[in-house]
């Protein structure tokens, strides 16, 4: 036989590699998971019951907040703020709709009320 060399195999062990997913099939399967869990929780809900209105919109420098009610309110009644960071309680004091004073806000209308504190858009409003 002629001068054959034998080959030296290299026993090292092979890693299997897991086949990875797609990003975009984790984000769906992800966001597929956080829909089902929100479906099981029932809605939060206040102390004070179903909410009223909500803050569409806020004028820090007149500190003016525009709530759209569901039901009518009328002047004088107190309101209680609640949101992420919003937490207090006001009474409807000085309310306006188009620039004119207004002492019952209709349904459905979006009354601009002056408020003592800072409110954010998507705040809820409850009768206090």
């Amino acid at each position: 036989m002629p001068n054959a060399k034998k080959e030296k195999k290299s026993h090292k062990a092979t890693k299997t590699v897991k086949a990875k997913r797609p990003l975009a099939a984790k984000i769906k399967k992800r966001k597929a998971k956080l829909k089902a869990a929100a479906l099981r929780t029932p809605a939060k809900t206040s102390k004070q019951g179903k909410p009223i209105g909500k803050v569409t919109h806020f004028y820090g420098h007149i500190s003016v907040a525009i709530v759209k009610f569901n039901q009518k309110i009328s002047a004088g009644t107190g309101l209680y703020f609640k949101g992420a960071t919003t937490d207090f309680k006001e009474t409807a004091k000085s309310m306006q709709y188009n620039h004119a004073p207004v002492t019952v806000a209709q349904k459905g209308k979006q009354i601009g009320i002056k408020v003592k504190k800072r409110v954010r858009e998507g705040d809820l409003v409850y009768k206090a």
